[in-house]
């Protein structure tokens, strides 16, 4: 499946330190799983994208970055804070906020139990599942767009030189003007100052 034209792979990652990353991802063995997988996505050429979660407190964020490298991913290693939104969702209600609002715009999530999402941060809204339905119909049947529509309604302020939310966004090193709180970054001008 993976091998098939157009599907793409995107993961989070940690640390560069087994215990590190499964404290964060609370899995024992999901340092080693990742790893593995990305090593096999590489060998595999599947395009595959990779985003260093910082929760602070001293994490290994660099040195992540720099085994990524070494296992010779080419790709562009972004750093992205931790949101209120999927599995980082810690607060009382799912923020909305956190979204881009290009939920479903021609992309969705597909999890392992087979639920479908207009995106993976919002797992709060499955829109199916693939056990049980098949994608097309999921895609074409009646809360996909329902649900995009909703979200596409609450977003309909938003200035479209938002950056793209959906994708790791700068972290402390980029330019001040590249962040999402600013609100008027065009997609794919987030240049960073140093390295």
């Amino acid at each position: 499946m993976f091998a098939q034209p157009g599907v793409q792979l995107a993961t989070s990652y940690y640390s560069d330190r087994a215990d590190e990353h499964e404290r964060i991802t609370k899995g024992r063995g999901s340092y080693t799983r990742t790893k593995t997988n990305i090593i096999e996505a590489l060998r595999r050429s599947i395009p595959l994208r990779v985003g260093v979660i910082d929760l602070g407190d001293g994490q290994r964020v660099e040195q992540a970055r720099d085994e990524l490298a070494a296992l010779g991913f080419d790709g562009e290693v972004r750093v992205d804070h931790l949101r209120g939104v999927g599995r980082g969702f810690r607060a009382t209600a799912p923020d909305t906020s956190q979204l881009c609002g290009q939920c479903g715009d021609g992309k969705v999530a597909v999890a392992p139990d087979g639920s479908v999402w207009p995106c993976v941060f919002s797992r709060w809204l499955p829109v199916g599942n693939v056990r049980v339905d098949p994608l097309v119909e999921i895609l074409n049947g009646p809360a996909m767009p329902a649900t995009t529509a909703a979200l596409a309604e609450q977003f309909a302020h938003v200035s479209p030189c938002v950056p793209n939310m959906c994708d790791p966004q700068c972290g402390p090193s980029c330019s001040p003007a590249c962040s999402p709180a600013n609100n008027c970054t065009p997609k794919g001008k987030c240049v960073p100052t140093e390295y």
